[in-house]
């Protein structure tokens, strides 16, 4: 009976605690849980000693009263073995109940966060809110569709009864009309869109795409090719700019009468615009022509075929840096004519010269008020006299006579008088230096005698460092040094007919004047002038740029100067403003071969 008592006692316990552990297992293996995967306490049941097996039956109380005194005491009648046993039995019975505990309290925990979850959850989502908008919304339909109904019923109410065909109820006959007004719409509307569809589209507004062009890398043969591009798109321009100036000068003299006589005969009697409709039609006809294979060529000046150069594939070094040399000059004077233009435009319109800018406000205030009175016929018919007499006889007579047009060609004259902003500056830089003088200067000059300006006083004062500049190059008083080139430009003579090093190289500054071009060696005294040179602007044969070394890059930094006293032309070279004293050299070298003969010059 007691072995009997003993296996009960191992057997209730046990099988509680494997029941509660089988739960707590199915909880924690399960993944993510919901609310209702965790039952309360108060409500899962207590485990019965049943959960364990189906075979297992309810112990009469006198085997429960046995049980307790073997526990009571264990050391009793039985072997000592079965007392440890009992003891070990009733340590790892109670570890278990404290793990099982603990799972327990996990398991409430876990519980509590989960309501706390799903309470937060359901305060974010506003499912109450939700509801009560989808109610408005119900009942904004609702009303809305009574609307409709009332509307169609008033205009059913209001249009004349029609009598029923073929027997139908008028309910019929509405569906029917709605249906058949939809049809037709519906029929409309796709014959619109299918019609002016495309045009609508075209109006729908789009952000703008900002496309950024992929920049080429420089490369010279790429250079080459787009100078000639450029020159090759150009050239329709200038023969039209060349044929105009030809006839504007009466290069062909029964070609510009032509063009005279009919122009004035289309401007007489109103036809200009018309003329000139005309003659682009003719020069599109032309074109065609031309295009399909025809040999037309009429041109008042003849064009000069240019060599075609064949493009060269592998350049080097120094053929690339000439090239990019030659590049960067074009475009630097390009740019400067551009801002020369840009400058004296806009210095003219805001009165930076207040003479110039008063004559075209003075114009335009005549143009105004002379366009408002006189009709716009007589109006055209003036201005087209007005410019054909301008090109083909005022602009002639002005090309031919620069003197007259000095004085009387208006529109020439404020244009070149019109300064730049480099101007502009050294006018501004003039005037500080001249109010920062001394009070001794100040003086010297009012010493001028009467009759002689300041301008001649200055230019017969001009002396350069050794003493006065026409004492240096025994020249007559009124020589002086252009405006150009006040300091000179610095620079080395090449005398190539002497054999002595000392006169075959020389250094100094050379000057152009008037009528002379004076080179001042550096080397040379100030009461002796046997190494400086004087050269006649008329006795010149030949000037051009040179280059002194053909080894080195670029296009040289020398000017060669051909004269008949000289068996090889005069080379000034190592000048780093060598364009600019080419220009101003040459400009004067033409002024005076255009003009009569020079004044008499002083003997070296």
């Amino acid at each position: 009976m007691q072995r009997v008592a003993v296996r009960h006692v191992k057997v209730k316990p046990r099988c509680a605690v494997l029941t509660m552990l089988k739960r707590l297992d199915k909880i924690r293996f399960r993944g993510p849980r919901t609310r209702d995967d965790f039952p309360d306490l108060a409500e899962s049941p207590p485990a019965s000693d049943n959960e364990c097996s189906d075979d297992m039956q309810l112990k009469p109380r006198s085997a429960l009263r046995d049980t307790d005194d073997v526990l009571r005491d264990p050391a009793g009648s039985g072997s000592p073995t079965m007392a440890a046993a009992i003891q070990d039995f009733q340590r790892s019975e109670s570890d278990r109940l404290n793990e099982v505990k603990g799972h327990l309290e996990i398991a409430l925990l876990e519980k509590h966060f989960l309501q706390e979850e799903l309470r937060k959850l359901r305060e974010e989502t506003n499912v109450d809110s939700l509801r009560q908008e989808l109610e408005r919304e119900r009942s904004k339909r609702i009303d809305l569709e009574q609307k409709m109904n009332d509307v169609l019923k008033t205009r059913l109410e209001d249009s004349p009864p029609q009598p029923p065909r073929k027997q139908q109820s008028p309910s019929n006959n509405g569906t029917a009309d709605k249906q058949q007004k939809e049809v037709w719409s519906s029929r409309l509307q796709k014959w619109l869109y299918e019609r002016f569809g495309v045009y609508i589209e075209d109006f729908r507004f789009q952000p703008e795409e900002s496309t950024v062009e992929a920049e080429e890398p420089l490369s010279a043969k790429r250079l080459t090719e787009n100078m000639r591009r450029l020159k090759r798109g150009a050239r329709p321009v200038t023969n039209f700019l060349r044929n105009l100036s030809a006839l504007s000068n009466w290069h062909s003299v029964y070609t510009s009468a032509i063009a005279f006589i009919i122009y004035m005969n289309a401007a007489w009697h109103g036809w200009a615009i018309p003329m000139f409709l005309f003659l682009a039609i003719l020069r599109l006809s032309l074109n065609y022509l031309i295009a399909r294979g025809w040999r037309i060529q009429w041109s008042i000046v003849p064009e000069v075929s240019e060599p075609m150069e064949p493009p060269k594939e592998d350049l080097t070094v120094s053929e690339k840096f000439q090239l990019v040399l030659d590049v960067a000059q074009k475009a630097q004077n390009l740019f400067g004519k551009m801002a020369d233009v840009l400058e004296k435009i806009k210095n003219l319109f805001m009165w930076v010269q207040p003479e110039s800018t008063r004559k075209l406000y003075i114009c335009l205030w005549v143009a105004f008020i002379t366009s408002c009175v006189l009709p716009y016929k007589l109006m055209g018919f003036m201005i087209g006299l007005y410019a054909g007499i301008k090109f083909f006889i005022i602009d002639f007579l002005f090309k031919s006579c620069p003197k007259l047009r000095d004085k009387y060609d208006t529109p020439y004259i404020v244009w070149n008088s019109l300064p730049t902003d480099p101007q502009l500056k050294e006018r501004t830089n003039a005037n500080v230096s001249r109010r920062v003088q001394p009070v001794v200067s100040r003086s010297s000059l009012a010493t001028v005698p009467c009759g002689v300006s300041r301008e001649e006083e200055t230019g017969r004062s001009h002396s350069t460092k050794k003493g006065a500049f026409h004492e240096i190059f025994n020249l007559p008083e009124s020589e002086r040094p252009l405006a150009v080139c006040e300091n000179g430009w610095r620079c080395c003579l090449i005398n190539r007919d002497r054999k002595m090093p000392t006169d075959y190289i020389r250094n100094g500054v050379l000057y152009v004047t008037e009528n002379y071009l004076c080179f001042e060696s550096s080397s040379s005294r100030s009461s002796s002038s046997k190494k400086n040179k004087v050269i006649k602007l008329v006795d010149i044969t030949d000037i051009q740029k040179y280059k002194v070394l053909s080894v080195l890059p670029g296009s040289g930094m020398g000017i060669s100067i051909a004269t008949p006293s000289t068996q090889k032309p005069l080379v000034f070279g190592a000048m780093i403003h060598r364009d600019e004293a080419f220009e101003a050299i040459f400009t004067q070298y033409m002024k005076i071969m255009t003009t009569t003969k020079p004044p008499a010059s002083a003997e070296l």
